[in-house]
């Protein structure tokens, strides 16, 4: 053969991965709606002509990734929807194997946060300004705990984009939020940012209160400023991998 030709291997997938794409595909377009049973592995397996141990593998991987599920006790497969949290883990866990630094962090929170806010000033109900009230009389009470100070700004922000009403944007912004506000503990360490904290936090929910979009995003956005301002006093290294929760 001669040498002047380029040989690729050719590569396949493996049988249990084409099997749950094609129902991945049924599922996504429709065929198999939200909430309805999957036919038995034995009929799956007849219908996509593949044996039954690579029905069960292809099964595995659409669970795994909460697109199936069974119910407590149950043997039967229900079609579902993968949850925020779920996504947000593969997510996380993608952003730090691809080392995803500090700075596009915090770049991607400066647009996500102010349009949560944004969008929060005109869908926030009741329940949501409750449940923000709660955590600034919670975060007033631990201003000097740094620990729970930043347990408690995670949550004001999680609380934030609960009440924008954008399923996308809550999506968006979760797995990047839970890498974002925990590589920053430092900032709360090593210096008093409870009080700049409580001040921008209050003035947020004043805005969405008042139902005052510019003023959320102005202060949202000077809040997302400041974690800046505290990562240059803290002297820590933005060009640094994010790293997840076991890290």
């Amino acid at each position: 053969m001669s040498d002047k030709y380029a040989w690729a291997p050719i590569r396949t997938e493996p049988a249990y991965r084409v099997a749950a794409q094609a129902l991945r595909t049924r599922i996504v377009t429709g065929e198999i709606a939200v909430g309805s049973v999957l036919p038995s592995e034995t009929a799956m397996a007849e219908m996509l002509e593949v044996n039954r141990s690579t029905i069960r593998e292809a099964i595995r991987l659409l669970e795994e990734n909460g697109i199936v599920a069974r119910k407590p006790g149950g043997k039967k497969l229900f079609v579902t929807i993968p949850t925020r949290a779920d996504l947000s883990e593969r997510m996380t866990t993608a952003m730090v194997l691809q080392e995803i630094t500090l700075e596009e962090l915090w770049a991607t929170m400066i647009a996500l946060e102010p349009a949560a806010a944004a969008a929060a000033a005109g869908n926030a109900t009741d329940a949501h300004i409750t449940a923000l009230e709660a955590n600034l009389k919670a975060t007033e009470a631990n201003i000097d705990n740094k620990e729970s100070l930043l347990e408690l700004d995670l949550e004001f922000h999680e609380l934030i984009a609960d009440a924008c009403g954008n399923r996308a944007l809550q999506l968006s912004r979760e797995p990047i939020g839970s890498l974002f506000y925990p590589a920053f503990d430092a900032v709360f360490s090593r210096l008093n940012a409870g009080e700049r904290l409580l001040v921008a936090h209050t003035r947020i929910v004043d805005a969405l209160k008042a139902r005052d979009r510019e003023t959320a995003v102005e202060w949202m956005r000077k809040h997302i400023v400041d974690f800046r301002r505290g990562v240059e006093l803290a002297n820590l290294d933005m060009s640094r991998p994010a790293k997840g929760a076991s890290h």
